[in-house]
């Protein structure tokens, strides 16, 4: 994203599936469990919100990954992740969000028969999934469930239990109509519409998003995670800007050293003149003899 276009939404305009909010919202202990407990229909004894950044640093800042509410409990470490835009090879994302869990286990000398069970729960406002055909006015065609469940499965013999301790759960907001779990069809409806009806749960929901607003707290951390975003934009532009001048100059480098080859020029001499290794220049030479025609 252009800096020139990087405009987050003022404070007054946030909604609960906007970043910063949906992490702030969750970040109230009580109602991050009640959200787990209607989700994935499981119960959490005591929720701790472990600083995973900090912990495996230089693994989760590789690929600037920001993990949206990571939570454990005594036997389960769960990933709740907010998709307002369908985002590319989301099955990947859950893949390495996993592998972000695990290392933060076994950096800490966690045994493999004691690692918890892991949870990675994606709530989209649309349909992540295609079906890989078109409609008739060539537009993609989705699966339209409301929730994906993925488990590692065996092919062979599908009784078979490989026991890895590991849930993947997508939640398709756009497709609300069709859950049948009431209270599961009133926060999708909530979170693709945002209304929240007569819910009890999303109405303490959309009470916790107004008193944020006001929140003093709230409303500076929420200026210094747009200016480090925008930091990491800018320092990302910069670096593409640098890449482009060094592959430029590198391009050009390259075609004055075969134009001198071409007239003739020792590779010795054009590897002083150009700066190119004369490695380099030697295996430019080789490309020019053979693009020459093959006497018969």
């Amino acid at each position: 994203m252009s800096n020139e276009f990087f405009n987050p939404k003022p404070v007054e305009e946030l909604t609960f599936t906007d970043d910063g909010m949906f992490q702030a919202v969750l970040h109230q202990e009580n109602v991050c469990a009640d959200l787990i407990e209607r989700l994935l229909h499981v119960k959490v004894s005591r929720v701790e919100y472990p600083e995973l950044e900090k912990q495996i640093a230089p693994f989760f800042t590789t690929k600037g990954v920001r993990l949206d509410v990571y939570l454990k409990d005594e036997d389960k470490v769960i990933d709740i992740e907010i998709q307002c835009y369908r985002q590319k090879a989301l099955g990947k994302r859950t893949r390495y969000y996993q592998s972000m869990i695990d290392m933060d286990s076994l950096m800490k000398g966690q045994p493999y028969p004691q690692m918890k069970e892991s949870y990675i729960l994606f709530i989209c406002k649309e349909d992540p999934f295609k079906t890989g055909e078109k409609d008739e006015k060539g537009n993609d065609i989705y699966y339209g469930l409301p929730c994906y469940t993925f488990r590692n499965t065996c092919e062979e013999n599908p009784l078979v239990n490989l026991n890895d301790k590991s849930l993947k759960v997508v939640y398709n907001a756009s497709a609300y109509e069709q859950e049948k779990d009431k209270r599961v069809r009133d926060f999708l409806s909530y979170v693709f519409n945002g209304q929240t009806g007569e819910d009890d749960f999303t109405n303490r929901l959309e009470a916790i998003v107004a008193k944020l607003k006001d929140n003093d707290e709230f409303r500076s951390d929420y200026a210094a995670m747009n200016l480090h975003d925008y930091d990491l934009t800018t320092r990302a532009e910069e670096a593409g800007r640098e890449k482009g001048l060094v592959e430029g100059a590198q391009k050009k480098a390259i075609e004055d050293a075969k134009n001198l080859l071409r007239e003739g020029d020792p590779p010795e001499k054009v590897s002083r003149c150009i700066g190119l290794s004369l490695e380099e220049v030697n295996k430019l030479a080789q490309e020019i003899a053979a693009e020459k025609p093959q006497k018969q």
